[in-house]
């Protein structure tokens, strides 16, 4: 008697070989047995693995994305993980241990510059959306001159964040103020309640905990409109050779993630509570009131939102001087969801 299975690759096939004189009472237990396999024996899902930094409601249509397994209704086993530093998770990205990550243009001109493939294939979050917050004896921001600055991380997208806002203010951050890195968003109001630090830069819903805390809103920045991707989605351009249709289904998955973000309001909030760790309705009610109108229906991730970075850098890096930014973005799987009717039917349009 012989007996001979098979599993091809990549479709799964089972294939079963039986010898003619295998008794019936063999065989029917036997394919009892196959039909009972794990269902991965038969259908074999995709594998993708992204990984995003930070704490901020830019990173909503991720989590709607993961909450709602929009990836897994494509048929993606999808791993979502967070990593404490956007550095981190570029590393993580350019050493194959993640296939994308969710994080801003900074660390995206950063390594291509040095050399890598990174390339940015949907567009997040066009600009930023936070404000500055600073000690209650500061009336204006001609009053920034000569204090103290808080951010995240030196070389963060709140670090560059910053650097932009000044300068669009014409305030010199290197001679006419001091950056420190503190933190997050609370070791950043303790330092401005202790005066370590005058003024830092937040989104809501922390601008209301700032205000309850007798911290000042100064400034919303979002009002300069400052071309930058503050986050979006990068991948390896040898990746998205190899593995164009994968990719292609993380690119819908997070456009469905932007759509819930800006229709489910309820559900939206319920994810700016669960990873935001702020209960408070009235911070709630406007940070979605901020991201639902900043976020893009259409999430081209065009090259001006690089530009800006590109020219800032310009004058101390001859590479960034010489880089062409749309060789930073790859704008054809947005294109190819957009052609297609899927970001129309969405929005019902």
């Amino acid at each position: 008697m012989a007996v001979q299975l098979t599993l091809s690759k990549p479709r799964c096939y089972l294939a079963v070989k039986v010898d003619r004189k295998m008794p019936h009472p063999i065989l029917a237990t036997l394919l009892l047995l196959i039909l009972s396999a794990p269902a991965n024996w038969l259908h074999a899902r995709e594998r993708l693995r992204l990984a995003w930094a930070g704490i901020s409601p830019a990173l909503s249509p991720i989590w709607a994305m993961q909450e709602q397994k929009f990836l897994q209704r494509q048929g993606v086993d999808g791993q979502v993980i967070a990593i404490s530093s956007s550095i981190t998770v570029i590393q993580a990205l350019l050493s194959g241990e993640i296939d994308a990550a969710s994080t801003g243009v900074n660390v995206l001109i950063s390594s291509r510059l040095a050399g890598a493939d990174t390339i940015m294939i949907l567009g997040g979050v066009p600009t930023f959306a936070d404000h500055i917050i600073a000690a209650p004896s500061i009336a204006n921001v001609e009053q920034l001159r000569g204090k103290i600055a808080g951010v995240n991380r030196l070389g963060s997208t709140s670090d560059q964040a910053l650097r932009l806002t000044l300068k669009r203010l014409n305030i010199n951050p290197d001679k006419e103020v001091k950056i420190l890195p503190v933190g997050g968003a609370p070791e950043r109001f303790a330092a401005l309640k202790n005066g370590v630090i005058h003024f830092t830069m937040v989104a809501e819903p922390f601008v209301l905990e700032a205000e309850k805390l007798g911290l000042k809103d100064l400034f919303p920045i979002a009002s300069l409109k400052i071309p930058f991707w503050q986050n979006g989605l990068l991948v390896r351009e040898s990746a998205l050779k190899a593995k164009r249709p994968l990719f292609l289904k993380l690119v819908r998955a997070n456009i469905e993630g932007i759509h819930y973000i800006k229709t489910e309001k309820d559900g939206a909030k319920a994810l700016f509570k669960k990873y935001l760790g702020v209960a408070n309705p009235e911070g709630l009610e406007r940070a979605y009131r901020d991201m639902s109108a900043i976020l893009p229906e259409l999430p081209y991730p065009t090259p001006d939102g690089v530009k800006t970075l590109l020219d800032d850098m310009a004058g101390q890096n001859p590479k960034a001087a010489a880089a062409d930014p749309r060789s930073f973005v790859d704008q054809s799987l947005v294109k190819e969801l957009d052609s297609s009717g899927m970001i129309k039917q969405l929005y019902r349009r």
